[in-house]
């Protein structure tokens, strides 16, 4: 049954009703809240700022390239293999940046500031010390060197600034302290670097090769690695003290590699200081026929009808003491092919001193 037409207004009126847009409510005034005067930077920031426009222009990227060969087409083409960061080193276009960036790459690509991108070639490298130099040819304009600073005179709480490309973020800026000196790292090669520069300034994976600053803007170190059971920062970072780099990187330019100094001798472990009873240092195990150390008369260990006969045991070089085979190292690396050197030598109860002119390493 149909209901009447009065019946079926009703029915619907409300419906009608509900359907029409509410009346517009008037709305609230929200202008945007006025901007509160700040006043003058305080003179830390104003120095974080300065120092980073002054040194941002030296830090670049560094892309290591390594070879792939397509599935279909078998060619063989390079490919990113991995970032890392360095800093121009001279006008020249050396770049200095850790030698695990580029280590087993087929090539690099060096990326300025500006983001003009280069194709680098590879100067030399010091796997010893992880300190390798490339070399790109860009426009002398583009080319900004960082004023070059000492290590030697650090102290622990000096503010330092890092610049680097930690997980591909380019020209990021942290800021710490010195938190210690003179700390053990190891390098690519397993052997010890001594004196590094340890800081809290944030250093995370992409970071290895760049810069540490100080104050002033000076070149302290290059950031090189971190202590962290998570990969990332955790507040200990080591950088490889600038002096190291100052003495290294100039011959790597000049010869391609680093030539070192040799005293013509093979040295041996701490086992055999213990085992014959010496006092630390390095027992000479051989002495190379017509080498400097054979010239001033030095003697290894050998065996004897009557048992052992007594060798010569390296305690000093120019008066640094000599505990193992990596601090005779250490010490000959400061010095050249050519250089004089004072050894302090120990044998069969006896200590004397000779001088000798260093040669050159075949290796």
């Amino acid at each position: 049954m149909r209901p009447s037409p009065a019946r079926l207004a009703a029915l619907l009126l409300p419906v009608l009703l509900a359907a029409q847009p509410a009346a517009a409510q008037p709305r609230t005034p929200a202008p945007p809240r006025a901007v509160a005067p700040r006043g003058p930077l305080a003179a830390e920031e104003l120095n974080n700022i300065a120092v980073f426009k002054a040194a941002s222009p030296a830090v670049v990227n560094i892309t290591a390239l390594g070879l792939e060969r397509e599935l279909f087409s078998r060619n063989v083409q390079q490919v990113p293999k991995g970032t890392g960061t360095g800093f121009v080193w001279d006008t020249a276009g050396h770049v200095v940046t850790n030698y695990h960036v580029i280590q087993e790459a087929s090539g690099a690509r060096v990326t300025l500031a500006d983001q003009s991108s280069y194709k680098a070639e590879l100067v030399g490298a010091f796997p010893d010390r992880d300190i390798a130099v490339l070399r790109i040819a860009a426009p002398l304009s583009k080319l900004r060197a960082l004023p070059v600073g000492t290590s030697r005179d650090l102290q622990v709480g000096q503010q330092v600034y890092a610049i680097g490309n930690p997980f591909g973020l380019d020209q990021t800026l942290t800021i710490g302290i010195v938190s210690a000196l003179n700390r053990e790292i190891e390098s690519v090669t397993r052997r010890t670097i001594r004196g590094a520069i340890q800081t809290d300034a944030a250093i995370n994976p992409g970071n290895s090769g760049g810069p540490l600053l100080d104050s002033a803007g000076r070149l302290i170190g290059m950031n090189t690695a971190i202590y962290s059971p998570s990969g990332a920062s955790a507040g200990i970072g080591f950088a490889i003290p600038v002096d190291e780099i100052n003495r290294i990187v100039p011959r790597l330019i000049r010869d391609g590699r680093m030539v070192r100094p040799a005293l013509g001798v093979t040295g041996g472990g701490a086992d055999i200081n213990r085992a014959l009873g010496l006092p630390k240092g390095v027992a000479l195990l051989r002495v190379q026929r017509g080498g400097p150390a054979a010239q001033a008369g030095l003697k290894a260990f050998a065996r004897g009808d009557g048992g052992m006969v007594q060798g010569d045991v390296i305690t000093a070089i120019n008066g640094e003491p000599i505990a193992d085979a990596d601090d005779m190292l250490d010490a000959l690396e400061k010095l050249n092919p050519g250089d004089s050197a004072t050894l302090t030598l120990w044998r069969a109860g006896a200590t004397r001193k000779v001088t000798l002119t260093l040669a050159e390493s075949e290796d």
